[in-house]
């Protein structure tokens, strides 16, 4: 037993990083839901004090009439919108914390372990970061446009096109970044290994950004259905970061991740406030440059395939109107398709999130797995 005990010490010992490792990511995840859910109460009474609520619209981006989702969504008029900025403003100001406050309360208190929990990175976080804030703020601004009646979208809120034209700027300025200041030019396929591409990695990075900030604001139509997805999606990402041995990054998507489980306890059905463009856009642009952080493009369509399906119903409806004058769904996106056929909302999500798990799971493995080749 006496020869036992040093062995299982050294063992210990050697394993010391991975354990602090593993307990920054998961005390950065758990000290954001905490946050998160702190801060909630009193931003919900600031959007119920002024109003602050959604209006169920009336028609799509190309101005004919939405009847259906409409009539459906009509006792939603109302309810408080912006809950997103809860997640943002989490994560900006635990990174600050974890950057400034938290070694101070290390070294007041002895407790060396608080100051390991910085994940303020310029290698790693600052860029996610700093698209997170960017496009949160962009979109807090549409929202407020859209409560208010104002701005260059009828009936509120900016145009498609505007939004558009915001988002190819942020995703220029990252792709920029990546390309010119990183020098990174090169796709990883899973089980293949990686291939240079050169200049058409700028044109990569915009499609995974539009795709991904796009088919989020696509996805963000009923209780709790982007909130889960969201949270399922930077859950795996903080996995693959954790497993490329990028800490600071698997710690800041376990940030998000956490912030969101708080957020998606007040919006599940039914919904206490909705994400909003401020959560939508913003989470799902810094998804799509996590996903090229973690040169997990591909992985990423894997991850948030329901993505896939809702802009691709999506775009299937508008194509199909144009061209040949009829539906191929009887609402779109998809998660529209599926109330119409009589399924209750709750049905529709946790049905979603489910495929969303298990699409999950599959990208996470072929991720770790191809990591190496």
């Amino acid at each position: 037993m006496n020869e036992v005990a040093p062995i299982m010490e050294v063992a210990q010992i050697q394993n010391i990083p991975a354990v602090m490792n593993t307990l920054k990511v998961l005390t950065t995840g758990l000290l954001a839901f905490l946050l998160a859910f702190a801060l909630t109460p009193l931003w919900t009474h600031i959007l119920y004090r002024y109003k602050i609520g959604i209006k169920i619209k009336s028609a799509d981006v190309n101005g004919e009439k939405l009847t259906f989702v409409s009539k459906l969504h009509a006792s939603k008029a109302g309810t408080p919108t912006m809950g997103g900025v809860i997640v943002w403003v989490t994560v900006l100001i635990l990174a600050f914390s974890s950057e400034y406050l938290l070694p101070l309360i290390a070294e007041w208190t002895d407790t060396n372990f608080l100051a390991r929990l910085d994940f303020l990175r310029r290698s790693q976080t600052w860029l996610p970061l700093f698209v997170l804030v960017t496009a949160g703020i962009l979109g807090l601004f549409d929202d407020w446009m859209s409560v208010r009646g104002k701005g260059t979208n009828k009936g509120g809120g900016m145009r498609f096109a505007l939004r558009f034209w915001w988002l190819i700027g942020i995703a220029s300025a990252g792709a920029w970044w990546f390309y010119s200041k990183l020098g990174w030019d090169e796709l990883h396929v899973p089980a293949l290994g990686d291939f240079t591409i050169g200049w058409w990695y700028i044109p990569l990075f915009l499609f995974i950004i539009l795709f991904s900030a796009i088919s989020s604001n696509e996805t963000d139509g009923l209780d709790g259905l982007n909130g889960g997805v969201l949270l399922l999606a930077f859950g795996s990402f903080s996995l693959i970061a954790y497993f490329q041995n990028s800490m600071d990054l698997a710690a800041f998507c376990a940030a998000v991740a956490g912030a969101l489980l708080a957020f998606l306890w007040f919006n599940i059905y039914p919904a206490r406030f909705f994400m909003g463009d401020t959560g939508a856009m913003a989470l799902g642009t810094t998804l799509g440059v996590v996903a090229m952080l973690t040169n997990s493009a591909l992985v990423l369509f894997l991850i948030v395939f329901i993505y896939v399906l809702e802009s691709g119903s999506a775009a299937i409806q508008l194509l199909s109107k144009r061209f040949l004058h009829r539906k191929v769904f009887l609402a779109a996106p998809l998660h529209h398709h599926f109330e119409a056929k009589g399924w209750p909302e709750p049905k529709v999500v946790m049905r979603a999130w489910i495929f969303t798990a298990i699409t999950a799971l599959l990208g996470v493995i072929i991720g770790i797995i191809g990591m190496g080749e």
